[in-house]
């Protein structure tokens, strides 16, 4: 399971979702290990609501009006409430100065207390889709990753088997690169893979003879792409005389990637093969068994 502290978070996210740090500063070291975040609503007022401690609580104005208009022994008992969950962090939104009451709170248990301006509802529906994103399952995989047809097609194959030079074919007529050599591939649900370049090469290709390219210079912005769900794996392999290959069509592989079960298709190269080509059809094949399904 990925995890993220808090004190990472502020450093990835402050100035992008106005994250400060207001009190707490020795649970910046707490740990993040799910994107669900809550609001404590009803659990304030004492009804049986459960609190998930593994969850980054979130006080909006309707949870700091509520709990400043309260008195001093009902105040307690909400109090009481939050200290018993092994909550990460608490953060307050809207621009809102946070009340001594939950600043001492996060100082005592030793859960970061965080500011945003951001209003409620907005902040939640982003920093949700960021922390899926970052805390999603990963790995990362030797080949290329590009867009054909908007079918994200990621390319196997032993080193020099020609997986860079096929990419560049498909560049050359319209596709589009994502990653190459090094894909990092996330699940992003149960069933989705997106795959992306580590910022170090995005946008570079290695071609023999040529060396590092820039493939963003020479073809332009339309011939990138940040990320791509992932469809179809193709593998390139050798050509053997001496072994059979799929030629009707009948045989449908699988390839697992984090759980996940893709279309797979095994590719003999030999010379006079457009490989090219052959994932490009490969993709169509793709675009037509989705659109039979639906």
């Amino acid at each position: 399971m990925r995890t993220i502290s808090v004190d990472e978070l502020l450093k990835e996210t402050g100035e992008r979702f106005g994250l400060k740090l207001a009190a707490g500063k020795k649970g910046l070291s707490n740990r993040i290990a799910t994107s669900r975040i809550q609001k404590p609503g009803l659990l304030l007022t004492g009804l049986k609501e459960l609190l998930h401690p593994e969850r980054i609580q979130i006080f909006g104005k309707a949870e700091i009006e509520y709990l400043t208009g309260l008195s001093s022994d009902k105040l307690k008992q909400a109090l009481k409430r939050l200290e018993k969950a092994d909550t990460p962090c608490f953060i307050i939104t809207k621009k809102q100065t946070p009340p001594d009451f939950l600043s001492r709170l996060a100082e005592k248990k030793g859960s970061p207390l965080l500011t945003t301006h951001l209003a409620t509802s907005l902040f939640i529906e982003r920093f949700t889709k960021h922390l899926e994103e970052r805390l999603a399952p990963m790995t990362t995989m030797h080949g290329v990753f590009v867009d054909v047809l908007g079918v994200g097609v990621l390319i196997l194959g032993k080193s020099g088997i020609g997986k860079s030079e096929c990419a560049l074919d498909l560049i050359a007529k319209g596709y589009r690169l994502i990653a190459d050599d090094a894909v990092i591939i996330k699940r992003m649900s149960p069933t989705l893979l997106f795959g992306i370049a580590s910022d170090i090469i995005k946008y570079h290709m290695e071609v023999r003879g040529l060396g590092i390219v820039n493939v963003k210079d020479l073809f332009g912005i339309t011939a990138i792409r940040e990320k791509k769900q992932m469809d179809v794996v193709v593998e390139l392999v050798e050509w053997k005389h001496d072994e059979e290959y799929d030629r009707l069509g009948f045989e449908e592989g699988l390839y697992e990637i984090l759980g996940v079960k893709l279309p797979f298709h095994r590719v003999p190269v030999s010379p006079g093969r457009n490989i090219a080509t052959i994932v490009e059809v490969a993709a169509r094949n793709q675009v037509r068994a989705e659109t039979l399904l639906q």
